[in-house]
This record gives C-alpha cells, structure tokens and sequence, in this order.
C-alpha cells in the first residue's frame, strides 16, 4: 500500500499526510511539480519531527509517477480519490499492493490522470457539501485499506 499526492497546493495538508505515511509505515508518492517548495518552513512545521520517519519517493512529473508504476512487481492498482466516483471508500476491496492517488487541493486531477486510473472511489459525505479536507480523506481511506489488507504492521 502505498498514498500519492498529485502536484499538492498547501504544504500543511502535505506535510499532514507525510505524518500519517510515517506514523502508519506507509510509503509516500509525491508528484511534481508541487505549488510550494518542499523546504518551506509551514511544511517542515506541519510535518515536524515526522518527516525524518516517512518513505517518501519524488517523481518530477506524472508520466515519471506512472512509469515507475508499470514496472512495479507486484503491478499495483492506481487507486484515485475523488468526488466524482460512483463507488465509495467502504464499499472498495482494496488490495495491497494499491496506491490511493490524491489530486491538488485546488483542482483535483485532470482527465487525462482520472482515465489512467484503476479505481475511482470518494468518501461518502452529506448532500450539498462539496468535499472533506485532503488530509482527512486520505486517513479515512488508508484506514479502511489497511484494516481490509491486514495491513496495520504495527502493535496495538
């Protein structure tokens, strides 16, 4: 199980996921370009002392993301978090090998990312509101992979 970030916004959410990556053992996909610069001190902040504890891979593009996919053994599944998906995170069987993509805060993925998608799923939310913090989303559902792969490696 693996989370990627696509070209991420805020370095506060970011450095949040790279947080929870540390704390759960989950390796982090960051693709580029990103709209802030990785040393700037409000994701170093957010991140804090974590980040030192985090498996992060960069990739300076998407297509350089998506190779790095294509040769991956196991082939993982690109998995996309996003609002507008049909099938929700509970309803998913994940598998372990997945990587669960996150779009920029301020516009998602484009089309081009969603058709290359494996899986589209979006965390199910009342009607009329328009979307869960990314940090937020992305714990909810790496929870729920983890728990279905049996993949919380660490001690309760």
């Amino acid at each position: 199980m693996r989370v990627a970030l696509y070209q991420p916004d805020i370095p506060q959410n970011t450095g949040t996921i790279l947080r929870l990556s540390a704390c759960l053992g989950v390796p982090i996909d960051l693709i580029g370009p990103a709209a802030f610069d990785f040393s700037d001190r409000s994701f170093r902040r957010a991140g804090l002392d974590y980040l030192d504890h985090a498996e992060v891979c960069r990739h300076e593009s998407f297509a350089a993301f998506d190779a790095a996919l294509r040769v991956a053994s196991p082939q993982p599944r690109l998995v996309l978090l996003t609002t507008h998906a049909d099938e929700t995170h509970t309803g998913f069987h994940f598998h372990k090998s997945d990587v669960l993509l996150l779009g920029r805060e301020s516009a998602g993925v484009p089309d081009s990312v969603h058709q290359r998608a494996d899986a589209r799923i979006r965390v199910p939310m009342r009607s009329g509101l328009r979307s869960l913090n990314i940090a937020v989303a992305a714990a909810m559902v790496l929870g729920e992979a983890l728990r279905q792969t049996d993949g919380f490696p660490l001690s309760a």
